[in-house]
């Protein structure tokens, strides 16, 4: 409500319906603002006009004595975004491919090992932000949900106990509610790589940081924890090196653990727990199949009923 008075520079009892349709127009083309985003801040405005010119508060009156106008209810059908869709994710986004992960994390480690090959102090952050997407992408996790891990976070599962110290990792900062406090989730650890990676970086490479007080998973060289932007410039950077398109994203690491979950024949509602999806809808969105998967399934699925026509002929025979 504050960045729409800001905007049309206005009080409450001032604000009409042709303001909020030339703000939203704004923070569509200018601002490029997602569609669920400025239904969001539309929704908060609609809030504030329904409290205002609520009879009980009496704000109605007082205004049109002080001032000689009243407020208004200012957002309606015909000016905001109407939500018509349970999906309004950007279709340009999709998960990784099975080989465009192996590229990826491959050239993950290619550059740790050219940067460490030429002498350079940077081989460091790379190795942190290497183990970093390989630890997104092992639990599924989104990037501030990663970022915020702690050391500590990781921990022994007693139905994993092949995996030894890193059975689980606790998610204390995973996507609130409006209002609400971080959503916590454990998430149990399912492929057999994972410890590996963790351990050589929690015992071998996390010390080298200087990390003396630091619960940080992954320290900075400046502060307490690696910043979000500099994952994000290094992501983009490996992206662009291997020449994938803009579909491909941090969340891309996520959107893939799912697929191949599904694709791999793990239960769905498991699969639902394991990235803290509040409905199994939510998860399916996720959910990218290949069409190579898609042809396995359905030519599995024909051999059956073939099969089973067959076998059923000959008992009658």
């Amino acid at each position: 409500m504050r960045a729409f008075a800001h905007y049309v520079n206005a009080f409450p009892w001032q604000c009409s319906a042709a303001m909020v349709d030339e703000w939203l127009g704004d923070l569509r083309s200018l601002r490029e603002l997602k569609r669920s985003t400025i239904r969001s801040y539309s929704e908060a405005v609609r809030a504030f006009c329904h409290f205002s010119t609520d009879p009980a508060y009496e704000w109605s009156q007082t205004c049109e004595q002080r001032f000689g106008t009243h407020p208004i209810q200012v957002v309606h059908e015909w000016n905001t975004a109407a939500h018509v869709q349970v999906n309004e994710a950007d279709p340009k986004k999709r998960a990784f491919t099975k080989n465009e992960l192996n590229d990826f994390f491959a050239l993950c480690d290619d550059q740790v090992a050219r940067i460490r090959a030429f002498g350079r102090k940077g081989w460091l952050p790379a190795f942190r932000d290497a183990t970093l997407f390989k630890t997104a992408y092992a639990f599924g996790l989104r990037r501030y949900e990663t970022r915020m891990l702690d050391a500590f976070d990781f921990a022994r599962s007693v139905d994993g106990p092949e995996f030894g110290e890193y059975g689980l990792c606790r998610v204390r900062f995973g996507k609130a509610k409006k209002g609400s406090p971080p959503k916590q989730r454990s998430v149990m650890t399912v492929w057999k790589w994972t410890p590996d990676i963790l351990e050589e970086w929690f015992t071998e490479i996390r010390p080298l940081f200087g990390i003396d007080g630091n619960p940080a998973a992954w320290p900075s060289e400046r502060g307490m924890r690696v910043g979000r932007q500099r994952l994000n410039s290094r992501f983009v950077a490996y992206r662009k090196e291997l020449g994938l398109d803009d579909g491909v994203d941090f969340h891309s690491l996520r959107r893939a653990y799912v697929t191949h979950l599904i694709e791999a024949g793990w239960d769905p509602r498991f699969v639902q727990e394991q990235v803290g999806h509040e409905h199994a809808s939510t998860t399916s969105i996720y959910t990218c199949v290949s069409s190579d998967f898609r042809r396995r399934t359905l030519r599995r699925h024909l051999d059956a009923t073939v099969a089973e026509a067959l076998g059923g002929q000959e008992t009658q025979a």
